[in-house]
């Protein structure tokens, strides 16, 4: 298990039980590593209440959500194949706005 702080903000919060922050305990086979790519597999299929599709788009998020590894922009360790440790935060915001 890794343990994860999983954060939601910009509307995504009311996609997931309008709660903001999330402590998870994120299972791993042995010997694997948490990738981001497997956690947003893993909150969609466990945290995720509502209309997956403003959250995900195939396998990773959908555009317009910017996604942060302990506040950095998770395309500059790898994106979906950016590695995830015990005790990171995991920041998703919406920057997408109704008009």
């Amino acid at each position: 298990m890794v343990k994860v702080k999983i954060e939601f903000s910009g509307g995504l919060e009311l996609l997931f039980g309008n709660q903001k922050q999330h402590d998870v305990d994120v299972p791993v086979q042995e010997g694997k590593q948490l990738t981001a790519g497997h956690l947003i597999a893993w909150t969609r299929d466990n945290m995720l209440r509502e209309r997956p599709e403003l959250f995900v788009k195939g396998h990773t998020v959908r555009p317009g959500i910017l996604v942060l590894i302990n506040e950095c922009d998770w395309e500059l360790s790898g994106a979906t194949e950016s590695t995830i440790s015990d005790g990171d935060v995991v920041v998703f915001i919406s920057t997408l706005h109704g008009g």
